[in-house]
């Protein structure tokens, strides 16, 4: 895989990815991640992981980790199309559906699977 760095809200995926990687964190919600991960992508940076790849619904969990080249480039348009119908999405599903309020041990479920999946995507 080529170079990269994590933009993430997760603080598990912060602490786990660190020390590897530059990370950039977000202390808000899952949509300010989707946004700040657009704006990089209007740099010049690529989506290396879809920043919807499980099948958590985006109502269901808070964390969100999304994986971006390092290197930037012209403006990647496939990546952009994928980051602007990720966050149409997203908006649909927290206008359509209610966000429940979860517990502290589901909230570090979520952040275990956010980065675990993430974990296998780079390696």
């Amino acid at each position: 895989m080529e170079p990269l760095f994590i933009i993430t809200n997760n603080p598990l995926s912060k602490r786990t990815f660190e020390a590897k990687y530059k990370i950039v964190y977000i202390d808000g919600s899952a949509m300010e991640v989707l946004k700040n991960v657009r704006d990089n992508i209007h740099l010049g940076h690529k989506l290396l992981t879809h920043p919807l790849m499980s099948s958590v619904k985006p109502n269901e969990t808070p964390y969100r980790t999304v994986c971006l080249s390092l290197n930037r480039e012209s403006l990647d348009i496939q990546s952009l199309e994928i980051i602007e119908s990720t966050i149409m999405t997203t908006e649909k599903f927290l206008r359509d559906f209610n966000t429940p309020n979860w517990s502290d041990k589901i909230l570090q479920d979520f952040q275990l699977i956010d980065c675990d999946l993430i974990n296998h995507a780079i390696n």
